[in-house]
C-alpha cells in the first residue's frame, strides 16, 4: 500500500470514529438555570426582593406610559421618548423576571430549549433597542440645551416617524436567565466563530451608541459650564441628570460582561453585574427618570382628581 492510500485510509478511519461518537451523543432538550442555587438560605428573601422590584417596575413604567399618552401637555418630543423606554422596560423586565421568580418560588428551575432560546432572542432584541432608545434620548437632550432656539423644529420629525447551536450535554447554566456567554459553555459545538460574531456585534451596537452617547453628554456639559449663573447651570443639569444615571448604570454593567472577555467568565460577578442592567435599569427608570419630573406630577395630579371625581360618582 502506497504512503498516499494509507494517509487517506487513517482519514477515513478518524471521520468515522468521529461519526461514531456524534451518533452516541445524547442531545438535551431543557435547561437547568442554577440562579442563585448556592444560596438555599436567601431563596425566601431574594424572591420578596424581586417580586417587589418587579411589581414597581411594571407599574411605574405602565403609569408612566399611561400618562405621557393621556396627557395632551406631555405630547412633546422628550416625554414621547420617555413613554417608549417605558413600555420598552415594561417587556424587557419581563422578558427576565417572571421566569426567575418562578425559579424562586418553585424551585423549579428546568427551562426548555426553545424557551431558553426565545427568552435569549428577546432579550438581545431588548438590550440593542435600549441601546439606540438612550442614544436618541441623549440627542434630544443634547439638541434642547445645546441648540434651545431649533429644537421643535429639529425634532419634530422624531415623533412621526443562522448560526446553529447543538447542545448535548451538560445542560445547567450558572446563571438567572438565558444569557449568552454562559449557554455557549454548554454548547458541544465548536463555538469560536459565534464567539468572535458576538463580539463583532458588542463592537458594532454597544460600543457605537455608547460613544455616541457620551459624545452628546461631553457637548450638553461643555454648554451648561458655559451658563454664567448658578441657577441656571443647575436646572439644565437636571434635565440630563437622571438619563445619565441610567446610561451609566446600563451600559457600566453591559461592556463589563460583555465587551470584557476576563468578566464574563467569573459565574458570580456576571449574575451581579447582570442585575444592574436587567432589573435596576427597567426599576429606575420610572422613579428617577419620569416620575420626579414637574411635568409628569402635574400630569398625575391630574388624573388622581379625575379618577376622585368619577369614584364620587
Amino acid at each position: 500500500m502506497s504512503q498516499h492510500q494509507s494517509i487517506r485510509t487513517a482519514a477515513l478511519q478518524r471521520k468515522l470514529m468521529e461519526n461514531v461518537e456524534w451518533s452516541n451523543q445524547t442531545f438535551i432538550t431543557e435547561f437547568i438555570l442554577l440562579g442563585f442555587g448556592n444560596l438555599p438560605e436567601l431563596q425566601t428573601p431574594l424572591s420578596l426582593l424581586f417580586l417587589v422590584i418587579y411589581i414597581v417596575t411594571m407599574a411605574g413604567n405602565i403609569l408612566t406610559l399611561a400618562l405621557v399618552v393621556t396627557d395632551q401637555h406631555l405630547h412633546t418630543p422628550m416625554y414621547f421618548f420617555l413613554g417608549n423606554l417605558s413600555c420598552l422596560e415594561t417587556c424587557y423586565a419581563s422578558t427576565i423576571l417572571p421566569r426567575m421568580l418562578a425559579s424562586l418560588l418553585t424551585g423549579n428551575r428546568t427551562i426548555s430549549y426553545s424557551g431558553c432560546i426565545t427568552q435569549l432572542y428577546f432579550f438581545v432584541f431588548m438590550v440593542t433597542a435600549e441601546c439606540f432608545l438612550l442614544l436618541v434620548m441623549s440627542y434630544d437632550r443634547y439638541l434642547a440645551i445645546c441648540n434651545p432656539l431649533h429644537y421643535a423644529a429639529l425634532m419634530r420629525s422624531w415623533v412621526r416617524i443562522q448560526l446553529v447551536l447543538t447542545f448535548c450535554g451538560p445542560n445547567k447554566i450558572d446563571h438567572f436567565f438565558c444569557d449568552f456567554a454562559p449557554m455557549l459553555k454548554l454548547s458541544c459545538s465548536d463555538t469560536s466563530l459565534i464567539e468572535l460574531v458576538d463580539l463583532l456585534l458588542c463592537f458594532a451596537i454597544i460600543l457605537p451608541t455608547f460613544l455616541l452617547t457620551l459624545i452628546s453628554y461631553v457637548c450638553i456639559i461643555t454648554t451648561i459650564l458655559r451658563i454664567p449663573s448658578t441657577t441656571g447651570r443647575q436646572k439644565a443639569f437636571s434635565t440630563c441628570s437622571s438619563h445619565l444615571i441610567v446610561v451609566a448604570t446600563f451600559y457600566g454593567s453591559l461592556i463589563i460582561i460583555y465587551m470584557i472577555p476576563t468578566a464574563g467568565t467569573a459565574g458570580d460577578l456576571h449574575k451581579v453585574f447582570s442585575v444592574f442592567y436587567t432589573v435596576l435599569t427597567p426599576l429606575v427608570n420610572p422613579l428617577i427618570y419620569s416620575l420626579r419630573n414637574k411635568e409628569v406630577k402635574e400630569a398625575l395630579k391630574k388624573a388622581g382628581g379625575k379618577l376622585a371625581a368619577f369614584i364620587r360618582r
